[in-house]
């Protein structure tokens, strides 16, 4: 990793002419600004400040060039930022252990020139969320929930972001103005219990700024439920203040959906993050982008659930990547989130499983994908198959078998058998030679004989 040092030394020499949101955004506020101008260069005791951390984010590729002399073709990607911005936070640039995209951080946060190619196939908004905004910000596509595009601004601005058309080219943040006329509408459609705040990252905002939008939200009676979505842990874990938590403690439920990405994500101080809000009550979510070169491997996406369990983290999503220009050579096939999931089943538990979905374009909302399990069905039996390809039958309820059906044993001992003996209650499982789980129970059957003792004495046996 770089070490602070060679950031700060990049950051604070050429800072931002103006930090991202003023007191007019709601992002930072005045007060921010006097305290970074007062922080001497390479001075580490304002690390761990929030408002320190946004207002010295590289944003130049002169900044960049500072701490990754390697960085090739300059002027190419000045040309890549004229389209889409850069923003790194002096701590996710810390992450970077390699200065190429055989690093998983650098590939996140540092432009390339692939976002410049961009096929038919893509475009600025596939979801049509513009279309499905019947008050400016407000997606209403779900009978029962809405999304609130809260601010533009970001702490570090994502390269495979679905909101490239948006973030970051003005940070700013909702108007009083606006949000009545969400709140007006919110009021108008009762149906809608649950809003999602989005961006932009609204963790962004000020707790002042913050606080204002939640309330007003909450005091819609027709509201149940109040989601957060935020990358702000992953990228700017520093942000989660006492301050923050005590006031989101008042307007419970909240819940707050987070975005790692990969293992090398869940540092220490994001874990304090995540303990800090959960500790508050706060139910925490994960939605991981499946990203070529990046994460698309089956272990390195078992690794990242496995860690973020460990930190209450509950894997919500594995997301297809969005139709988004500029991100075409992210994009994995929908095969590969299959092989994912088909890897997952059965080797973490339930809990620690996200669900893959791909967003459809067109506004046609998310859709879960799986392996399929189920080989055939008959009136009689569902003939299904788990992750080490053990193929049984389910007996349906109701009907009787067409044909005359071993039990115990013999039914098991079926020669020659198959998916249509299965389906048709000839036999009721086809074992798969030398699984792992077959090899544990060998092992136990093989220990019960040696021991002599009932099952029920081998049971309790402890």
């Amino acid at each position: 990793m770089y070490n602070k040092s060679d950031i700060v030394a990049a950051t604070e020499g050429d800072q931002e002419s103006e930090p991202p949101g003023s007191e007019t955004t709601g992002t930072v506020t005045s007060q921010t600004k006097t305290q970074a101008n007062q922080s001497p260069p390479n001075n580490f005791s304002n690390w761990n400040d929030w408002r320190w951390q946004i207002k010295n984010r590289i944003r130049t590729v002169e900044q960049m060039a500072k701490f990754l002399p390697s960085l090739p073709d300059h002027q190419a990607l000045k040309t890549v930022m004229a389209r889409y911005p850069l923003a790194i936070t002096p701590y996710y640039a810390s992450l970077i252990q390699r200065p190429d995209t055989s690093d998983p951080i650098f590939s996140m946060c540092v432009p390339q020139v692939a976002e410049l190619y961009n096929p038919p196939c893509l475009s600025a908004d596939p979801l049509e969320e513009q279309e499905d905004m019947p008050v400016p910000g407000l997606v209403h596509r779900y009978p029962d929930r809405a999304l609130l595009m809260v601010t533009t601004a970001c702490a570090s601005y994502c390269r495979h972001c679905t909101r490239k058309r948006v973030a970051g080219k003005r940070e700013t943040s909702i108007s009083p103005s606006r949000l009545e006329q969400v709140a007006d509408y919110l009021t108008a459609h009762p149906e809608v219990s649950d809003v999602i705040l989005s961006g932009g990252d609204p963790l962004t905002m000020s707790t002042g700024a913050l606080e204002a939008v939640i309330s007003r939200i909450r005091s819609i009676e027709s509201v149940g439920v109040i989601r957060i979505g935020t990358r702000v842990p992953v990228v700017l874990p520093m942000r989660i203040t006492d301050d923050l938590i005590n006031m989101l403690r008042k307007y419970h439920p909240i819940w707050l959906n987070m975005h790692f990405n990969h293992p090398v994500e869940l540092t220490k101080s994001a874990a304090e993050a995540c303990a800090k809000l959960a500790d508050a009550g706060i139910p925490l979510g994960n939605q991981t982008v499946l990203l070529r070169g990046v994460n698309d491997d089956p272990k390195i996406i078992e690794q990242l659930c496995r860690g973020l369990v460990r930190l209450r983290v509950r894997p919500y999503y594995l997301y297809q990547c969005d139709l988004v220009s500029g991100i075409e050579h992210f994009r994995t096939p929908l095969t590969k989130g299959i092989e994912i999931m088909e890897y997952l089943r059965g080797r973490i538990s339930g809990i620690a499983i996200p669900n893959f979905v791909v967003d459809t374009p067109h506004g046609g909302g998310k859709i879960p994908l799986l392996p399929n399990y189920i080989i055939s069905m008959s009136p009689t039996h569902t003939v299904l198959r788990n992750y080490e390809g053990l193929v049984v039958n389910y007996p349906e309820p109701g009907n009787l078998p067409r044909h005359n059906v071993q039990s115990g044993a013999n039914q098991r001992q079926v020669t020659n058998g198959g998916v249509w003996e299965l389906a048709c209650g000839l036999a009721s499982v086809i074992q798969p030679a030398d699984s792992d789980h077959g090899q544990r129970r060998q092992k136990i059957t093989e220990k019960r004989r040696v021991s002599a003792k009932t099952d029920d004495a081998f049971l309790f046996d402890l």
